[in-house]
């Protein structure tokens, strides 16, 4: 501080401040109303603003609800990801050509980079941390690609797993060359195709003994 800093201020009255007080003074209000503008979201005060409340909205992922904040532009891939912690379905192009962001809404696979979020309420969204049992025993066909050992790095697997798994559904007995077909609209960055089909046809014949 200078010795400008606290050369009298004339506030109007006969009680003149320093310069150096004022300012503390308009810094340390500045922070109580910064302050103020948090005070709506304890439960003692006012309920919350009509455009927050519209935000929460209730999502069935893996046979459970789950209540979430989302943005009306906010993608699903996002929310797994980002709010529900289930990092299995992958950001891999982001704009619906890959394939990693594969989930599945009401049995049928999506890509979840590009669906919104609000869309899906009350739609049956299942990911692959969905899978397995609750006493963590795998899929057949998770267990199917463990034993082929179907992936290379793996990265792009959940989203095949889950495409494969709606086809095998609808399709239990396919060839090879159907079974490519049906999860085509997958990529490998990897190219292991020839694995990933060895693991897949393998997955068909445990989920048919299943």
């Amino acid at each position: 501080m200078s010795e400008m800093d606290d050369q009298k201020v004339d506030d109007g009255t006969s009680n003149a401040i320093t310069r150096r007080k004022f300012i503390m003074g308009v810094i340390a209000g500045g922070a109580v109303v910064g302050a103020a503008s948090y005070h709506f979201l304890s439960p003692s005060h006012a309920p919350l603003p009509p455009y927050l409340g519209e935000r929460l909205i209730s999502l069935n992922v893996n046979g459970k609800v789950r209540r979430v904040d989302v943005m009306k532009q906010e993608t699903l891939a996002s929310t797994l990801r980002y709010k529900l912690g289930l990092t299995g379905a992958k950001m891999g192009c982001d704009r619906a050509e890959c394939g990693s962001c594969t989930v599945l809404l009401d049995g049928v696979p999506y890509y979840s980079c590009s669906v919104l979020t609000h869309t899906v309420r009350g739609r049956k969204i299942t990911t692959i941390e969905g899978l397995a049992a609750p006493d963590g025993t795998l899929h057949p066909l998770q267990k199917a690609i463990v034993d082929e050992q179907g992936f290379q790095c793996a990265f792009c697997m959940s989203g095949f797993t889950l495409a494969a798994l709606a086809f095998l559904k609808k399709h239990p007995n396919p060839t090879r060359a159907e079974l490519a077909h049906g999860v085509s609209g997958n990529l490998c960055r990897c190219q292991d195709y020839n694995k990933i089909l060895d693991a897949l046809t393998r997955g068909a014949e445990y989920m048919r003994r299943a």
